[in-house]
């Protein structure tokens, strides 16, 4: 048989392969945490007030600091912003070659009781090619180191790349 004959059967097997690797099914997430239901129920019985819930989300040579949702809302509605640091600095703040644990995004995934507002302006991050809304940071309290997944059971990170959007 020719050579060619072979090419195209172990290309589609290569390509078959390769799409499997990626894919997440159902648990298929990296970042463990609730079922639906309860984190669910979580969000409908949140506090309410004057501040938002802020989850960061560290990817590696980008600028933004993570999302915002107002209380009792969806993630699915939170917003990528970048943080603008006039009257209080983000908790992480630190130097990008310190040791692990003690530099900057250092505190991944990590939710957070957000204080301030947005400026209405939006801030270009060269790093990801995004216009992300800017955000006035005022305070900031720890909430949760390990809260779980951010918009689906199948969130996967990569701090090497944009993985996790609202959908």
């Amino acid at each position: 048989m020719p050579a060619s004959f072979w090419k195209l059967p172990l290309l589609l097997a290569l390509c078959t392969m390769l799409c499997h690797c990626g894919a997440t099914g159902p648990g298929g997430g990296n970042l463990g945490g609730p079922s639906v239901e309860e984190r669910n129920a979580s969000i409908a019985s949140e506090p309410t007030g004057d501040f938002y819930y802020g989850r960061r989300y560290y990817v590696e040579k980008t600028r933004f600091w993570g999302y915002l949702r107002e209380p009792r809302q969806s993630s699915n509605r939170a917003k990528l912003v970048m943080m603008r640091e006039d009257k209080k600095r983000v908790p992480d703040r630190l130097p990008e070659s310190g040791p692990p644990g003690q530099r900057y995004g250092y505190d991944n995934n990590y939710q957070y009781r957000i204080r301030g507002q947005y400026t209405g302006k939006e801030v270009y991050d060269p790093n990801s090619n995004q216009f992300l809304p800017e955000f006035m940071l005022t305070g900031y309290e720890l909430l949760d180191r390990q809260p779980g997944w951010l918009f689906r059971p199948d969130d996967r990170y990569d701090p090497q790349r944009i993985t996790m959007l609202p959908r």
